[in-house]
C-alpha cells in the first residue's frame, strides 16, 4: 500500500520565486526529498478561481504563463508532468458524493501557482498532476469542505497541496524590496495563522478576516487564502509549520503540512 500522504499549503509568492535566490526557494527545491513520493499530486492553486468547482483531466497538460512583464527566462520554462484523467474522475466522484459537484477540464493546463512550486518540489515533472480550482467567491466553509471530500485519496498515495499565500497584499508588493525585512501588520497575521493552524482552531480559520490580524489589509481578495483551508480540511487535524520567511516585506511565504 502506498504511504498516507500529509497535505501541504505552500506559499508561491511571485512567478519568479523558481528564479529568485531566496530562502522559500531553496526550502521547496528540498521538500520533494522529505516527504514520501507521492502516486499522484492534486495541486489546489489560487491562480484557477471558478464560479464552480473544476478539475483538470488531460492526459498532458500544458504549462500556462499566466503573468505578464517578468523576464524572459520565465516564459521558456516548461513543466511537463503527466495529467491523470483517473485520478480526476474519482476526485469528481468523491466531490459529487459530498454535496459539491466538479466538471471535468481536458483543456486546462498548469498555472503558476501549481508549475512553480511543483517544478522546484519535483523538478523530473513524472509524477501526475491534477488541478482543482477553488471558487474564491464561495465561502471559506466551502473549501474546508472539498479538502475533507477529498482526504481519502490520502490513503491511496496522493498529495494534496495548496498553493496560495499566507498573506497577500499585492498592491503594497511594489513599495518593497524583495529581502526586505516583514512589516509588522504582515507579521502579525502570519504569525495568528500559525498559531490557529498548530491550534486546529477551524472556527478562528474561517472568520480569519475578522479575527486575524489586519485580516483585510493581508487578504484584500480570498483567492490566495481559500487554497488554504482546502489543505486543512484535507489534512483532517492540527498541522505545522514547515518554513517562515517573507518576500517584498508584505508575503509571508509560510508553508504548512498537515499529517506529517
Amino acid at each position: 500500500m502506498p504511504d498516507t500522504m500529509p497535505t501541504l499549503f505552500v506559499s508561491h509568492g511571485a512567478p519568479t520565486l523558481v528564479m529568485d535566490s531566496v530562502p522559500t526557494r531553496d526550502f521547496l527545491r528540498g521538500l520533494g526529498n522529505e516527504l514520501p513520493r507521492p502516486k499522484a499530486v492534486i495541486a489546489v492553486s489560487a491562480h484557477w478561481d471558478t464560479p464552480d468547482t473544476r478539475l483538470s483531466s488531460g492526459t498532458q497538460p500544458h504549462t500556462m504563463y499566466d503573468f505578464y512583464g517578468f523576464p524572459d527566462a520565465l516564459y521558456e520554462m516548461t513543466y511537463a508532468a503527466p495529467g491523470a484523467p483517473e485520478l480526476a474522475h474519482k476526485a469528481a466522484q468523491l466531490l459529487e458524493a459530498a454535496g459539491l459537484p466538479a466538471q471535468l477540464d481536458e483543456k486546462r493546463g498548469f498555472d503558476h501557482g501549481a508549475w512553480v512550486p511543483l517544478s522546484l518540489m519535483y523538478p523530473q515533472a513524472d509524477i501526475p498532476v491534477v488541478q482543482l480550482s477553488i471558487s474564491s467567491r464561495k465561502s471559506p466553509a466551502h473549501h474546508v469542505a472539498l479538502g475533507r471530500a477529498l482526504a481519502p485519496l490520502r490513503e491511496e498515495g496522493v498529495l494534496v497541496m495548496a498553493s496560495g499565500n499566507a498573506t497577500h497584499n499585492l498592491r503594497e508588493v511594489f513599495s518593497h524590496d524583495m529581502l526586505e525585512a516583514p512589516v509588522p501588520y504582515a507579521k502579525a497575521f502570519a504569525d495568528w495563522l500559525t498559531g490557529r493552524i498548530e491550534a486546529n482552531d477551524e472556527a478562528a480559520l474561517l472568520d480569519y478576516l475578522a479575527q486575524g490580524p489586519n485580516g483585510p489589509r493581508n487578504h484584500p481578495t480570498a483567492d490566495h487564502y481559500v487554497p488554504l483551508l482546502a489543505a486543512f480540511g484535507a489534512g483532517g487535524g492540527a498541522g505545522k509549520i514547515l518554513h517562515d520567511g517573507y518576500t517584498y516585506g508584505v508575503l509571508s511565504m509560510a508553508a504548512y503540512a498537515w499529517g506529517l
